[in-house]
């Protein structure tokens, strides 16, 4: 793993609790050589990982679009910051780069980012880990319903066990060394 994307939200929450994991996942990345790509914001959860790992001396690839280049109030000090000309853009943008995709708490537009790269993994488009930063517990929900999903059904065991889920940046970042992807997706009866 060389580059990891995260995607996270461009305000802080409600607990100090994700400002720290966002902390420490940066100082994981930078411990084990990883660079961070992110989506180019200064404030935020976004503001805090990217700082984070400039601060402790390593690399960070921010992806913005024009649109919420003034708005997300982009990064200025970034290694390299890359702007593209729609949300599409940036998530293949993020995507053509990285090697593996955690999600840290975030809102909506997290949400849609990860679930659009699982989904692009399930289907075959790339073989790089998804996992979730469960931060605070923050995801517990969401991690019940994908084991809804499989319940029901609606999401094959081996799709389910795509979803690389820790608590510690360490943890999920192990996860990630040892991940082997499923097969592509088929549909039978």
């Amino acid at each position: 793993m060389n580059k990891i994307a995260i995607f996270c939200g461009s305000s802080n929450g409600s607990s100090i609790a994700y400002k720290e994991g966002a902390i420490k996942l940066g100082e994981e990345l930078v411990r084990r050589g990883i660079t961070l790509v992110y989506g180019g914001a200064s404030v935020g959860i976004m503001g805090t990982v990217a700082d984070t790992v400039l601060q402790a001396g390593g690399q960070v690839i921010g992806v913005i679009p024009k649109l919420l280049e003034e708005r997300e109030i982009s990064h200025k000090n970034l290694t390299k910051l890359i702007t593209v000309e729609s949300m599409h853009e940036r998530k293949s943008k993020m995507m053509e780069l990285a090697d593996g995709f955690i999600a840290l708490p975030g809102g909506p537009g997290t949400l849609e980012e990860f679930f659009e790269v699982f989904t692009w993994s399930q289907i075959g488009l790339h073989q790089k880990p998804c996992g979730i930063l469960n931060v605070n517990h923050y995801y517990d929900l969401l991690i019940s319903f994908f084991d809804h999903m499989n319940e029901q059904q609606f999401l094959q065991d081996q799709y389910h066990q795509m979803l690389l889920v820790d608590q510690e940046p360490a943890g999920l970042l192990e996860k990630f060394a040892n991940y082997v992807p499923p097969r592509v997706k088929t549909y039978t009866k």
